[in-house]
This record gives C-alpha cells, sequence and structure tokens, in this order.
C-alpha cells in the first residue's frame, strides 16, 4: 500500500475522502478486524433512471466494508490486498433511507480472506444484498 494503513475509527473515515467513499456518503460505525459496519443516508445520486437503489451502490457498499475489515486483518508480512472475486446476490431495492452494511470473514488466511457481507434497509431489517468476496494478501516485492 502507498497509504498509510489506517487505526482508528476516525482514520478509516478519513481514509475515503477524495475517494469513491466519500463520494457516495459511506459512514463507517464500526472497523475492527472481525467485524465492520458501514451505512448510507440514500439520496438522489445513488439511484438509477428508474428511482430505485442502483445496485452499484449496494456493491461498493459491501465491498468496501470487506475490505476495510481485510485491512484491519493483514498479517504483519503484508503489503496490502487485492480482491480477485466477488458475488452479489440482490434481493431487494429501496427508494430512500438508511441502509447498513455488516461485513464479518470467514477465512483469515496467510495468504487469502473470505468476508461476507450483508446490506439492510433501516429501520425495517429487509435485506437487500448479500455479498461474497475472496481476497489474496499481497507481499512486498523482493526484487
Amino acid at each position: 500500500m502507498n497509504r498509510e494503513v489506517p487505526h482508528t475509527l476516525e482514520d478509516f473515515n478519513r481514509y475515503g475522502e477524495g475517494f469513491l467513499f466519500e463520494h457516495l456518503g459511506i459512514v463507517f460505525t464500526s472497523v475492527e478486524a472481525t467485524e465492520v459496519i458501514a451505512h448510507i443516508e440514500l439520496q438522489q445520486h445513488h439511484s438509477g433512471w428508474h428511482d430505485y437503489l442502483h445496485a452499484g451502490t449496494l456493491f461498493a457498499l459491501a465491498d468496501s466494508c470487506a475490505g476495510y475489515g481485510c485491512v484491519k486483518s493483514l498479517p504483519k508480512s503484508a503489503s496490502g490486498f487485492t480482491t480477485v472475486e466477488a458475488k452479489t446476490n440482490f434481493l431487494a431495492t429501496v427508494r430512500e433511507g438508511l441502509i447498513e452494511c455488516t461485513a464479518r470473514p470467514l477465512h483469515t488466511g496467510r495468504s487469502t480472506q473470505v468476508w461476507d457481507a450483508e446490506i439492510v434497509a433501516k429501520p425495517s431489517g429487509k435485506v437487500l444484498c448479500l455479498y461474497r468476496c475472496t481476497q489474496i494478501i499481497l507481499r512486498p516485492s523482493s526484487s
């Protein structure tokens, strides 16, 4: 990674400034090695032309939570990670309100991590999206 790795919740929220996280309005409320929680207060730019929540918003939120979880749980010898596979099931949609994502690791090994995430509408708890990704842990090159 070319940037310093964040450590506190405040660091993680600042880390996204100027990037997709900030543009989408992602707010992280918990970033731990065992669970990451974030939410978005929906606005018009989160929707497609039909005024329903755009699937890309859901994917970006889930992927961001899993990515921050991976960062938080990287082995000390790692230089970063990259996502090599992602699977998303879009189960429902909403037009407004707050959506919340919770991501948890299924596997945190030396060379790979697998994270699951679920996005729900608040306060109803309606499940909108299920997500799973596999990440490869990167090591510094020996050259």
